[in-house]
């Protein structure tokens, strides 16, 4: 009897020290075991989903990664752009087109899918033998958390877009919008309230008609799902003076802000009202401010990259003046010639005429800058920021 006590007891103390196969599992990472043992998988997406640093969880482990890139999981801001070969000769040859995403937790840059056949990509036109020092315009805005082509040149300079074509982030996947009213190019473009706007350009030869004339589609999910999901014909503009170059459309407070040049230019500025579907002129003391490109973070606040100095500056609703953001030493140089600025999460991206995508994080004081590493033989054309994709390949 005391032998079998004994031996019981031995087992008792093994047992206790060993655990057992399936608690084994867990520790060494099985795929069916619990994101975190002892909690409900929902439960800990949850919690996970409150850590603002998405490489804090990619670095615990392999599952916590993939939970990342899962449909399931809230997903963090990602960079966009569009690029184009700068390895082709700029007076021969006209360079592809490329989509690609930078993902912040692995700092690199992943191809986005191929995007429909038509339009094919290689007939957007970005470099002319007769426009030796000018590159013609490919224009992209972003809304509803997606990426819309929306108006470029073909090679005998007409539109190349006649429907939009829109990347949508969460099923990685392209598909191509309703036809455009009126296809045009050289035109004005943004977004307000998950809904896209182009106006004035032109078409494939002027138009007062296309100069003047406002379109909108909706991309909310409401919108999309109705049968009604189409182009929008808006009020007329009052002129034709915004049909000279590609401009963007800032959205901010429910508004349109436009500015028909770029550079040193005598401007003028037009604001559209995006609820009462009417016109009216911009502010000269708002107007001023436009020395460069314009974004508004959140559609809420407006910000100014001066291209020629390069500093930052803030608009201030209230007084009606554009006060300068004071950024880390050596900041401005890095943003002479900017050529676009998207906002987004306290950070300014911004494309610069030498092909960099530089940084601010506006949310500091001072501001902090730094360069994102493109891919080589690559040059920027615009950039936006957007949910990650859903693609687990990224682990």
């Amino acid at each position: 009897m005391e032998k079998k006590l004994k031996r019981r007891e031995s087992m008792s103390t093994t047992a206790a020290e060993s655990p057992p196969a399936k608690r084994r599992r867990t520790v060494t990472g099985n795929e069916n075991s619990a994101l975190i043992e002892g909690l409900p998988d929902h439960i800990t997406e949850i919690c996970l989903s409150l850590v603002h640093r998405p490489s804090l969880l990619s670095a615990v482990c392999t599952r916590w990664r993939r939970l990342l890139y899962s449909p399931e999981f809230p997903s963090f801001p990602s960079l966009y752009a569009l690029f184009v070969d700068s390895t082709s000769d700029p007076g021969r040859v006209n360079p592809s087109v490329r989509f690609m995403c930078f993902n912040p937790v692995s700092s690199k840059w992943y191809p986005l899918p191929p995007p429909p056949p038509d339009p094919p990509l290689h007939r957007i036109l970005y470099r002319h033998p007769s426009f030796i020092s000018f590159n013609l315009p490919i224009q992209c805005v972003s809304a509803a958390g997606k990426l819309i082509l929306i108006a470029g040149s073909n090679q005998q300079l007409s539109p190349a877009i006649s429907h939009p074509l829109i990347f949508d982030p969460i099923s990685s996947s392209w598909s191509s919008g309703p036809r455009i009213g009126s296809p045009r190019r050289w035109c004005a473009t943004g977004a307000c309230d998950g809904a896209i706007y182009i106006a004035s350009g032109i078409s494939s030869q002027f138009s007062s008609t296309v100069a003047k004339s406002v379109e909108k589609l909706d991309l909310t999910e409401q919108n999309r799902n109705n049968h009604r999901f189409n182009w929008e014909k808006l009020r007329d503009m009052r002129d034709l003076r915004f049909s000279r170059e590609a401009i963007d459309a800032v959205g901010y407070r429910r508004k349109l802000l436009m500015v028909n040049v770029k550079g040193d230019a005598v401007k003028e500025g037009a604001i559209y009202d995006v609820v009462k579907d009417d016109w009216e002129p911009m502010p000269e003391e708002m107007l001023v401010g436009w020395r460069g490109p314009v974004a508004a973070m959140e559609e809420e606040i407006l910000y100014s990259v001066d291209e020629r100095r390069g500093t930052v500056r803030k608009y201030d609703d209230e007084k009606r003046e554009w006060r300068e953001v004071v950024v880390v030493e050596g900041g401005e140089e890095m943003l002479k010639g900017a050529t676009q600025v998207t906002a987004d999460s306290g950070k300014l991206c911004v494309v610069t005429g030498d092909g960099k995508i530089v940084v601010v994080d506006v949310a500091a004081e001072p501001a902090k800058i730094w360069n994102v590493e493109i891919p080589d033989g690559l040059e920027p054309v615009s950039v936006h920021v957007l949910p990650r994709m859903s693609q687990p390949d990224f682990c």
